[in-house]
């Protein structure tokens, strides 16, 4: 499949189309996945955050947010339950939180390894070659780490770079699939200023990195942060601009609203 078909499919609205691409892809997710449905426990080990993304309701901007850390024990103890439970995979995750060092997140992967024998996956946000290096050789599998969007402008007005440094998510994954950790990513649908070509290019983006692990997720700014508030609205102020200065052009996606289409009937709806 090339990008300009890929795009086609993406803005497609005939219903009969529609149909032909829904049993398409159930076709391939029965050949590849089955019909299983993996159980993973997620720990949410601290919603301490050191960026302020404009969105993020753990952002070190947000209001109102009683911050947590969860200690070692506790992690254990969550990841003893999950495999009490049955499941194979437990998952850390956490804002980037500069007190989750290297060498204490390495004692937290050992212990559960020991514990439970479960593979781990990690979400802790963009991290050091060394922290990464350290993670890997303690026993940690897989990796997560949403790019979110592939238009670098509309990336850097949502997740403003720290000072002194730069947000480079595609090279962290590439470095860390070096490492030898599954890699899994994902995007936001809805951002104001995103287009159908950007959320092709995002898809173009898994197959062209051949990605172990996937999610996409409606954009929905958290009460109080920037994007719920003036940057929001001037966003969405340059969307409606553009779009009615280039109406034949490929619509811009609403910020709180989400398209979605019925593939069994084709039928078009918009939530909002």
């Amino acid at each position: 499949m090339t990008f300009e078909e890929l795009y086609t499919w993406l803005i497609e609205t005939d219903p009969h189309r529609l149909e032909m691409l829904w049993r398409a892809a159930d076709l391939m997710r029965r050949l590849h996945v089955g019909d299983e449905v993996h159980l993973r426990g997620l720990i949410e080990v601290s919603n301490i955050c050191q960026r302020s993304c404009a969105y993020c309701g753990i952002a070190a901007c947000a209001p109102k947010v009683e911050r947590y850390r969860m200690p070692m024990e506790d992690i254990l103890a969550c990841a003893e339950q999950a495999r009490d439970f049955g499941f194979g995979t437990v998952v850390m995750q956490a804002g980037e939180d500069p007190g989750i060092t290297g060498p204490w997140m390495t004692e937290v992967i050992r212990a559960i390894k020991e514990r439970t024998g479960l593979a781990i996956t990690l979400s802790l946000g963009e991290r050091s070659e060394e922290d990464l290096s350290l993670w890997r050789e303690a026993g940690a599998d897989r990796y997560l780490l949403r790019f979110e969007t592939s238009d670098e402008d509309l990336y850097s007005r949502i997740h403003p770079a720290m000072p002194g440094s730069s947000s480079g998510r595609m090279a962290q994954l590439m470095l860390m699939r070096d490492l030898g950790f599954e890699i899994g990513t994902g995007v936001m649908v809805g951002i104001p200023g995103q287009t159908w070509e950007t959320l092709a290019n995002d898809l173009w983006i898994f197959k062209d990195y051949d990605m172990d692990m996937i999610g996409i997720g409606p954009y929905l700014p958290s009460p109080g942060t920037p994007m719920d508030g003036p940057l929001g609205e001037m966003l969405m102020v340059e969307v409606l601009d553009a779009n009615s200065a280039s109406a034949g052009a490929a619509a811009h996606i609403s910020a709180h609203t989400v398209f979605f289409r019925d593939m069994i009937s084709g039928t078009a709806s918009i939530i909002t």
